[in-house]
């Protein structure tokens, strides 16, 4: 929009259309305060002033509007008829006027510079407000780093702090956790010595003084019977708590530790007639010991629930995988192995997995199948400490395979 300030109608009329012909919106005061009073309500990109006007001339008009940073910035074109000498046109520029133009007007040349101060003044405003812009955003970003510095000293602080405690607690779970293994070998060695006590003299009992009473040997072997579930259930427990303490892994050669197993088992595979078939197991990092137990448990199981009349048939694999997955694909170079332990047993509902993993769970009749229902704890246990995975396939009456992911490390091989 554009101002024209003249206080004759008369010379008001002719540029207003002469800037309507051009498409230039124009509006128009008849005196210096009236075009005041007009640029506090309104935004114009350019005046065209007169000089010569009754009250404020144009030269007071201008300088009152350089004083004010709401108008400082707006272009300012004198037109004058009568003062054409230097000394006005050079007041002119000093008033704050960008051109100073004598009547009578060119309409050409005041088109021209029209829209040459129309397309700096909207530069110019384009830039001042891209400087107000940035401005803000650097404002916006000093105070988004200020309070992203006050949050990480504040995260530092709190990360600390719960470093501090946590490390706290662990120390604190350490100490109880020593605490408990001790306390579990006391508990049991004070608990299995009683026991022995009980079945060593039932058992004498038994034998010296019990020989003609059938009905008084039964209740005698049910004692004996139930100490010596009590002893292994002690003995397992034992072992489960015993997991819990830091090893330091070493070189293990599986088939040497599955060797061992079957030396152990060697009294019920040959009770049961078992065939059992062990292939490409490889070396890896692992804790000796628990892996001995972790395989004495689960062909320990195999043997245990055959199906009856018919010989065990335990086939133990294992293959090399990229991942750790138990769908892994088979890799030459994988970083993993998995270990399958398959029989031909009895076998059970697969919706009853997650329970045979869980302490002092078991899915048979106990007086069918002797056991404490803690093996298969333990074996997870050994296989998460190894930092490995299990998991088990099986349908009632068709077996069951075990299946182990163990890692290898880089520079173990098959």
């Amino acid at each position: 929009m554009i101002l024209i300030v003249d206080d004759k109608k008369e010379n008001i009329l002719p540029l207003k259309k002469i800037l309507e012909v051009h498409g230039l919106e124009s509006d128009s005061a008849e005196s210096g305060e009236e075009a005041l009073l007009k640029t506090l309500k309104r935004e114009y990109a350019l005046i065209i002033m007169d000089v010569q006007m009754p009250g404020m001339d144009g030269f007071e008009v201008v300088e009152t509007l350089s004083g004010s940073s709401r108008t400082k910035d707006i272009p300012v074109i004198f037109l004058s008829a009568i003062s054409k000498e230097k000394k006005y046109i050079a007041k002119g520029y000093e008033s704050g006027g960008v051109d100073y133009i004598t009547k009578p007007v060119d309409p050409d040349l005041l088109i021209m510079k029209v829209k040459t101060f129309l397309k700096l003044y909207n530069q110019n405003k384009e830039l001042k407000d891209m400087r107000d812009l940035l401005s803000k955003e650097i404002e916006i970003r000093k105070e988004t780093q200020q309070e992203l510095m006050l949050a990480n000293e504040n995260l530092e602080v709190k990360v600390s702090e719960r470093t501090s405690e946590l490390t706290e607690k662990n120390d604190e779970l350490e100490m109880r956790n020593h605490e408990l293994q001790q306390f579990a070998w006391v508990v049991s060695h004070d608990l299995k010595e009683p026991l022995r006590k009980i079945e060593t003299f039932v058992k004498l009992l038994r034998d010296r003084y019990l020989v003609p009473e059938e009905k008084a040997i039964d209740y005698a072997n049910r004692t004996v019977g139930s100490a010596s579930r009590m002893t292994s259930l002690i003995n397992d427990l034992l072992d489960y708590s015993r997991l819990s303490s830091e090893v330091v892994p070493e070189e293990v050669y599986l088939e040497d530790v599955i060797n061992e197993v079957l030396a152990d088992l060697e009294h019920q595979i040959a009770t049961k007639d078992a065939k059992i078939f062990v292939s490409n197991m490889p070396r890896l990092e692992g804790i000796p010991g628990q892996l001995r137990q972790l395989f004495q448990n689960i062909i320990g199981n195999a043997l245990k629930f055959s199906k009856e009349g018919i010989a065990p048939q335990i086939d133990v694999s294992c293959e090399r995988i990229g991942t750790k997955d138990f769908a892994g694909a088979i890799s030459d170079n994988g970083q993993f192995c998995r270990i399958t332990i398959k029989d031909n047993g009895i076998g059970f509902e697969e919706i009853y997995l997650d329970r045979i993993f869980v302490i002092f769970q078991s899915l048979h009749d106990r007086k069918s199948f002797e056991g404490t229902g803690i093996g298969l704890a333990i074996a997870k246990k050994i296989v998460e400490r190894h930092n490995g995975l299990i998991t088990a396939k099986s349908q009632p009456g068709e077996g069951t395979s075990f299946i182990v992911i163990l890692p290898i490390g880089s520079n173990n091989k098959h």
